[in-house]
């Protein structure tokens, strides 16, 4: 299974080098961004990483500017925003969780609480993608439903189903070509009255 990647946005050298070895030895696949532009580049990318460490403070655009940025673009799954900082009052908690951050870690960090905030982190978007896999499951599903509900042409005497074209298809060919379900044959009471026993009495 491939390591989940993290984007680390810091433009302090040491810092950004820190981050980088505790998440590479948590065994996550690191990527690194110097100011929010670049990290925000990396997050509009095509395959963008769903977690990122963001500091607060750099140059031109900042981390909360970076998560404002992000959570106006609506995304169905938008990427876990840890903002890390030296700005730890309770105002600035408020400001950069209301700017769209998920967690927040102040500066200078303990190495353990940020682990488990970052893999915290890494399993709800896993739980996130597990259930949207699983709503495109059902909604594929219910398509599928929906194809047998309306008006079937079906001949009186065959009980064949027309198709597009004037074909004609077998009734269990048709459901099983519009559903998940298979079929049992086996033969009714009256059926037997009518073709088998006849056959067994000659």
């Amino acid at each position: 299974m491939e390591p989940t990647r993290v984007l680390i946005a810091e433009d302090d050298v040491i810092s950004r080098r820190v981050l980088e070895e505790f998440l590479a030895r948590w065994g996550f696949r690191v990527l690194i961004a110097t100011d929010g532009q670049s990290a925000l580049d990396i997050l509009e990318s095509e395959d963008p990483p769903k977690l990122v460490v963001l500091d607060w403070m750099m140059p031109g655009m900042t981390g909360v500017d970076v998560c404002r940025r992000l959570r106006a673009q609506g995304a169905t799954i938008s990427p876990y925003v840890i903002i890390l900082t030296a700005r730890g009052s309770p105002g600035d908690v408020v400001e950069g969780l209301e700017a769209g951050a998920d967690d927040y870690v102040c500066k200078p960090f303990n190495s353990s609480e940020l682990k488990a905030r970052v893999r915290n982190g890494a399993r709800l978007l896993d739980l996130q993608l597990k259930l949207r896999d699983r709503v495109r499951e059902l909604e594929e599903a219910l398509v599928r439903v929906k194809q047998l509900q309306g008006l079937l042409p079906i001949c009186s005497y065959c009980k064949k189903i027309r198709r597009d074209g004037d074909y004609w298809q077998q009734v269990e060919n048709y459901i099983a070509d519009h559903s998940d379900a298979t079929f049992s044959h086996g033969i009714c009471p009256d059926c037997y009255e009518l073709h088998i026993r006849p056959q067994l009495e000659k």
